[in-house]
């Protein structure tokens, strides 16, 4: 199991657990977005990076009628 590092909880990280029989949950989401900070910071928990990635992906423009 790997901790958060900016919530302190739990999760289960596919690239650091050497018995994940599935790559890490984090592949699914865009590569785009890079975690801020140096790669040693550690790992977001799923709730914390979505929710980064919501704060810098505009809404979506609403179509002109």
């Amino acid at each position: 199991m790997s901790q958060c590092t900016l919530c302190d909880a739990t999760f289960q990280c596919g690239q650091r657990d050497p018995d994940a029989k599935e790559p890490c949950w984090c592949v699914a989401l865009p590569p785009a977005v890079p975690v801020p900070g140096s790669a040693a910071a550690g790992c977001w928990c799923p709730a914390c990076l979505q929710a980064h990635i919501a704060s810098l992906t505009p809404p979506a423009a609403t179509p002109a009628k």
